[in-house]
């Protein structure tokens, strides 16, 4: 099959060549007895076929297949016409049908085509047009269950993105259908015509040329006959495949043993009632009493064969139901140990949210989450688990990390939240509340109340972004502790395939992997993106051989980042900010103890009260007056002074010298002393 692309082409070629070239009678015998047994390949093979896009190329093979069968059709024609001959196997079968009498033969033709035009080719032309629109229709809600199955974690990336082409296949293939069988309505007319012309044109030719009419009838009749019967047979035969393949629905196993299951299997007592009837029939009636006694004798033979095989399936579950009290054993508690990354759970009143069936978005929203995290921060986010907890309220849904919950919040179903920018006007009438993400006022209204709310200038927003807006947080907040060593070696893994030398000298020869997720839990916690992982990955390369304390490494990593941070956290080349005087970085850099496991700051209670103190007063001053309160240190200082304000809050922006671009005009604001 080396150069099975090039025997395709040039057989298409020599289709169209044999509609202009005469070709000798011997030869055209060899080609009509392929055709033939081409129709019976195509056949079976779509009887035998478990999905239709095991055959997706039957459209195009249809095409191919007529257009063979009119070139032949056409070279007979050729032949009747002038030398009242086309070959020996037209001869055969006008000869073995019409058995010396034209007008049956002709007959028996024309039921032949009925039967193809009207009955079989009409019927599969309508299936395919039906199931071309229903494929097209059904599109949308199979990619969204896709979607579904894939943020539930029942399916991975992989396997979706194998459904969705799948799912396309489909689509194209029942509409290339719908065109195909076109064709082989446009074959039955053209085979009418054909034939109508050889006998017409026939009669003609043989009486102008000195033939007798009774002779020039028998002979062109039964040629055009034959001519026809050896085209319409194989006509019939891929009409019958292109009906077989558009009515197949979904299943497992092939034609043949679906219909030997589903006709016989489950229906032993039917076959012993039909056994009976036709015996009875044999023996009361004027029928054949012999012929019926046999049949109604093979039904019944059938019925208790076929009742004999259910028992032997119905004895194998025994095995299925030991393994299932296997299973009830109280040591096979392993699959209970698996703890979800994320979870959210909401109450019955919000399963429509979540439902697609009923319109619901959130799944989607999810998905829009998991790509917008990927982008800001690099985190490959774990699958979302969605349960319905029918403990909580019923507008109440909570977020889990870890099997630990972190926020919950409450939405009404069927209204929307309106918060107050600073620019609202007038008063709206709904329930009190605090939007769940930043701690906002807001207030659930009425659909209603929507319109009437965004002229007043509030901002509105639907449950459905409500509960995706705080999962978003939620996540990038507790982002550093979602991130693992299965996730760091999958970040790993994908630098390597276009950085191989980077990742060979860093991992495992200078750090661990488990040293690595450190670092990168290390950036995330202060939302620093570890998109970048080639720069991270040199920088640990470069400083991993001078020391292996992972918060040290961070700060490393962090200044490298320089470019990333000024332009995150800078505007137009501006940045206020607020310092600490000289003794209060002093006192830090003596209190800052060196272990072996690493370091660790150890102030005295007073003093880093007093710190934290006037930290707070300088940063609501700038609050106050809307400026984002960055505090600038020495890099040494960095990050011990974060850890510090922890205490107050994980919001306060600590950055150091390092980490501003030289060209940032900084501009000192206020000062943390003693």
């Amino acid at each position: 099959m080396k150069f099975g692309d090039i025997i395709v082409a040039l057989g298409i070629i020599g289709i169209v060549l044999i509609i202009i070239i005469p070709i000798p009678n011997g030869l055209l015998s060899v080609l009509l007895s392929i055709n033939i047994a081409l129709s019976l390949l195509i056949l079976l093979v779509s009887m035998y076929a478990k999905d239709v896009l095991e055959i997706s190329i039957f459209p195009s093979l249809l095409l191919i297949a007529t257009l063979y069968r009119l070139a032949l059709n056409i070279s007979t024609t050729r032949g009747i016409l002038t030398d009242a001959d086309a070959g020996k196997v037209v001869e055969a079968f006008g000869k073995f049908v019409i058995q010396n009498n034209p007008v049956v033969g002709f007959i028996i033709f024309l039921i032949i085509i009925v039967i193809q035009f009207v009955v079989i080719t009409k019927g599969a032309e309508r299936v395919a047009e039906v199931s071309a629109r229903f494929t097209l229709d059904a599109m949308p809600g199979k990619q969204m269950a896709i979607d579904a199955d894939l943020n539930s974690g029942l399916i991975t990336e992989e396997e979706a993105r194998k459904r969705r082409k799948d799912i396309q296949k489909y689509a194209d293939f029942y509409g290339a259908m719908d065109g195909a069988t076109k064709f082989v309505k446009g074959d039955a007319i053209a085979g009418i015509i054909i034939t109508i012309i050889n006998i017409v044109a026939g009669l003609i030719i043989g009486v102008t040329s000195g033939m007798p009419l009774n002779e020039a009838m028998q002979t062109y009749t039964l040629l055009t006959v034959g001519d026809g019967l050896v085209s319409q047979i194989p006509a019939l035969l891929i009409s019958t495949a292109t009906g077989l393949v558009v009515t197949r629905a979904a299943t497992e196993s092939n034609l043949g043993q679906d219909l030997i299951k589903q006709l016989f299997s489950n229906n032993s007592k039917l076959l012993y009632v039909i056994g009976g009837v036709v015996a009875f029939l044999g023996i009361f009636t004027t029928l054949p009493t012999l012929t019926y006694l046999i049949l109604g004798f093979i039904f019944v033979f059938l019925g208790y064969s076929m009742e004999k095989g259910v028992k032997e399936e119905i004895e194998e579950p025994i095995e299925e139901m030991s393994e299932a009290e296997e299973l009830r054993k109280p040591e096979n508690v392993l699959g209970l140990l698996k703890v979800d990354d994320i979870e959210l759970e909401f109450g019955y009143g919000l399963i429509p949210l979540a439902d697609v069936n009923q319109g619901g978005d959130l799944l989607d929203r999810i998905v829009m989450i998991r790509r917008q995290i990927a982008m800001e921060l690099g985190l490959i986010v774990p699958i979302v688990r969605l349960r319905d907890n029918i403990q909580l309220n019923p507008n109440e849904y909570i977020i889990k990390i870890k099997g630990v919950q972190v926020s919950k919040g409450e939405v009404y179903f069927d209204h929307y939240l309106a918060m107050d920018p600073g620019t609202g006007e007038g008063e709206l009438e709904g329930i009190e509340t605090i939007e769940p993400a930043f701690g906002l006022p807001a207030k659930w209204i009425a659909e209603s109340e929507r319109e009437k709310a965004e002229i007043f200038g509030y901002t509105v927003v639907d449950p459905p972004s409500v509960i995706a807006t705080h999962l978003t947080e939620v996540i990038k907040e507790r982002a550093y502790d979602l991130i693992g060593r299965q996730d760091v070696k999958l970040l790993i893994d994908n630098v390597k395939e276009e950085y191989p030398a980077v990742v060979e000298e860093v991992v495992p020869k200078v750090l661990s992997i488990g040293e690595v997720q450190k670092v990168l839990s290390n950036l995330l916690k202060e939302q620093i993106s570890i998109r970048d992982m080639v720069t991270i990955l040199e920088t640990l390369a470069d400083y991993g051989n001078v020391t292996r304390d992972t918060d040290l490494l961070t700060e490393y990593v962090r200044q490298r980042l320089s470019g990333y941070i000024t332009n995150k956290y800078v505007e137009n080349s501006a940045l206020n900010v607020v310092t600490l005087d000289s003794e209060v970085e002093e006192i830090i850099m003596n209190s800052i103890n060196k272990t072996e496991t690493g370091s660790y700051l150890s102030l005295e209670p007073s003093t880093a009260q007093r710190i934290l103190n006037n930290t707070l007063k300088t940063v609501q001053k700038l609050t106050s007056i809307g400026e984002q309160p960055i505090i600038l240190t020495a890099p040494i200082v960095r990050l011990y002074f974060k850890r510090l304000t922890e205490q107050l809050t994980r919001d306060l922006i600590v950055l150091s010298y390092n980490e501003i671009e030289p060209s940032v005009e900084v501009q000192s604001v206020g000062m943390v002393n003693l």
